[in-house]
């Protein structure tokens, strides 16, 4: 497993090794894939509005973009053997919705990585019934992530 995360914000120390930890045990653990290529940047707002125009040619910032550099792309449903790509995963755009919904923006942090790895394993939310299912496969994989760690990872996280 090659798992690079670096933390490219200012905005908010955050503890990229808690990070890992979490991301390591949701795709070996709760998604099975036996090999991984994977990139995690986490990034201003100013940074990710500059990347979802050049690649997305959306204006403004989000909350994650994904990137699948598999030839062949995941079928949803069936478990992925390998995932190779880059997720780039906005800091303020967490503590913004963190606000917004109630939570703490370290759980945001680790929905968007979740998010974008369902993404890498062939979920879409481009329509609402594959928005719904795709909700729904993130909520599931957050309560396993989660049960009985959400005190830890909340207060661990920020570094």
């Amino acid at each position: 497993m090659i798992l690079v995360i670096r933390n490219r914000q200012r905005v908010q120390p955050l503890d990229t090794r808690l990070l890992r930890k979490i991301t390591t045990e949701l795709l070996t653990e709760l998604i099975g894939v036996s090999e991984v290529e994977l990139g995690i940047a986490l990034v201003s707002s100013r940074e990710m509005a500059a990347v979802n125009q050049s690649y997305l040619q959306h204006e403004g910032s989000t909350d994650v973009i994904t990137f699948d550099h598999v030839a062949l792309p995941a079928i949803k449903g069936s478990l992925p053997r390998q995932l190779h790509g880059e997720l780039f995963i906005c800091v303020e755009e967490a503590m913004r919705y963190a606000k917004e919904f109630r939570t703490t923006w370290q759980l945001e942090v680790v929905r968007y990585v979740v998010h974008g790895v369902l993404h890498l394993c062939g979920y879409d939310d481009l329509q609402a019934k594959l928005r719904r299912e795709m909700k729904r496969e993130e909520v599931r994989l957050l309560e396993k992530e989660l049960l009985d760690k959400e005190d830890n990872y909340q207060t661990e996280i920020a570094a």
